[in-house]
């Protein structure tokens, strides 16, 4: 956490981690600026409940086998401790499909800004687990009206620790970004690529 924060204040960037249990709560708060809740701790109301109260903002993401309206209901736990700053986060469903790691569902994207004030991003490196798709789910996720993306990223994918098969190389991740850009200024919509809090221009 200590190594986490310090490379958030070299460069810039908020730092966002994955906090596991209630009792970590407190402790990852002191160095997150957003709190991860995962997949499959969705459900997990007591640690909904303990992260609602830090008043950071919480990164929620959709359980593999929930629905839409037990995403949403999940994120009024946390809502309920008086804190407003939920993201919600698409991250692929298990379906019959067996030809990806999951099913990004962008149906999702498009509804639940019809049914929520919430931001909702997408997560296309967990929602194929493969490298080849993650680029054309990552526009079609813009498309849809995703407030944001997710994406793995590693300089050399084939020696990562974990999630290779679905990681971009730098090189990939630029022309990505480049693209997604490009496509938020024919939407009309911004494209921000640092924490300035102006948009950036392909």
């Amino acid at each position: 956490l200590q190594l986490l924060a310090k490379a958030g204040k070299e460069t810039g960037l908020p730092v966002v981690t994955e906090v596991l249990t209630p009792g970590d709560v407190e402790l990852v708060a002191a160095y997150a600026d957003i709190l991860q809740i995962g997949a499959r701790n969705m459900q997990n109301y007591s640690l909904l409940e303990a992260a609602g109260r830090t008043r950071k903002a919480v990164l929620l993401k959709r359980g593999f086998a929930a629905t839409i309206d037990e995403w949403l209901l999940a994120a009024e736990y946390v809502l309920t401790q008086g804190n407003s700053q939920v993201i919600l986060c698409e991250r692929g469903i298990r379906t019959y499909e067996p030809a990806t790691r999951n099913t990004l569902d962008l149906n999702a994207v498009a509804l639940v800004h019809r049914l929520s004030h919430l931001p909702v991003i997408a997560d296309p490196s967990h929602g194929t687990g493969r490298r080849d798709l993650v680029h054309p789910l990552a526009l079609a996720s813009v498309a849809a009206g995703a407030d944001g993306l997710m994406l793995e990223v590693h300089p050399h994918p084939e020696h990562a620790l974990s999630d290779g098969s679905q990681s971009l190389t730098c090189e990939e991740f630029a022309v990505v970004a480049s693209q997604l850009a490009c496509m938020a200024i024919t939407l009309g919509r911004p494209f921000y690529t640092s924490t300035k809090g102006n948009p950036s221009a392909p």
